[in-house]
């Protein structure tokens, strides 16, 4: 089966997540602000209640949830405890309702850290602030049962193999519920999957395969091969990314991301598996009720 996965937003659907700057709340008295990031991850609490809902409905088995689902929560001048506003034990109560839908309807919930994650950066403070943005999505995971908080490899530094040490080095100063969840994706620069899959065989971190990253930057992989290894690194459903290419594969761009999905950009060899896909496309639940219907249809 496959379950296809909806990314943070939708384009049309009224269900929308607020966040704020620091520049806006740098300026309010703490209390005032406190107050004002209380009812933004209230609202953004009950805004999942609602996105859960409309993918269970509509055949959508994944959702990603958007980083910034408690704005600024790890930010060094304005971030806080969730114990710290006003209404923090409802927010809690409220995440944890969502955790309770996601179990009943069999749904799966996930993270992808924005860029500025980087677990082998060289600069150490670089390093602490990305171990406080997923030690604080672990701990939402944890409320609402996901089970994947996916990053990318980070960069090279000029030495791919000391840079994946670097990588795998620091994965000791996660917590056991970040560790657990904690996934590592090949990008369309740096690192494929034949660079990352020895990591992920010696620290037990599953590979997310994006496949299309996978075309933007190749190895000696195929599509099929790089399926079934990165499958192997995987102890529950394994997740995958699909993205089509917006000015097509001999287009100037290849990287960027169309509206919707190329059903041919789906690889066969998926089309039967138990995975997970989720739909990196701009069109967002549109893109994926489309990609569906057309799976289903191919299968006839």
């Amino acid at each position: 089966m496959i379950r296809l996965g909806l990314c943070c937003t939708f384009r049309d659907q009224p269900i929308e997540f607020f966040t704020t700057t620091t520049t806006a709340i740098g300026k309010m008295r703490r209390p005032d602000a406190l107050a004002k990031l209380s009812r933004l991850c209230m609202s953004n609490a009950d805004a999942l209640l609602l996105a859960l809902p409309f993918c269970a409905d509509h055949g959508i088995g994944c959702f990603r949830v958007n980083s910034q689902i408690l704005p600024l929560k790890t930010h060094p001048t304005c971030g806080y405890e969730v114990e710290e506003l006003p209404d923090g034990d409802e927010i809690v109560r409220r995440f944890k309702t969502c955790g309770r839908f996601v179990k009943k309807h069999k749904l799966r919930t996930c993270f992808h850290p924005d860029q500025f994650v980087v677990l082998n950066s060289q600069k150490p403070a670089i390093v602490d602030s990305s171990i406080r943005e997923l030690e604080y999505q672990a701990e939402v995971a944890e409320w609402i049962g996901a089970d994947v908080i996916n990053i990318h490899g980070g960069g090279a530094y000029g030495d791919k193999q000391k840079a994946l040490a670097d990588f795998a080095r620091n994965l000791d100063r996660l917590s056991s519920r970040a560790r657990k969840r904690l996934t590592v994706e090949n990008d369309d620069k740096i690192f494929t999957p034949s660079d990352l899959l020895p990591i992920c065989k010696a620290t037990g971190v599953p590979l997310v395969y994006d496949v299309h990253h996978h075309r933007c930057n190749p190895d000696g992989l195929s599509v099929e091969q790089a399926t079934k290894k990165a499958m192997a690194t995987w102890d529950r459903e394994p997740m995958f990314h699909i993205s089509s290419p917006l000015d097509g594969w001999d287009g100037p761009k290849p990287e960027r991301h169309h509206d919707f999905i190329d059903v041919n950009d789906f690889p066969d060899c998926w089309r039967r598996k138990t995975i997970a896909v989720e739909v990196e496309a701009k069109a967002k639940e549109l893109a994926v009720e489309k990609l569906k219907a057309e799976l289903s249809d191919c299968m006839k």
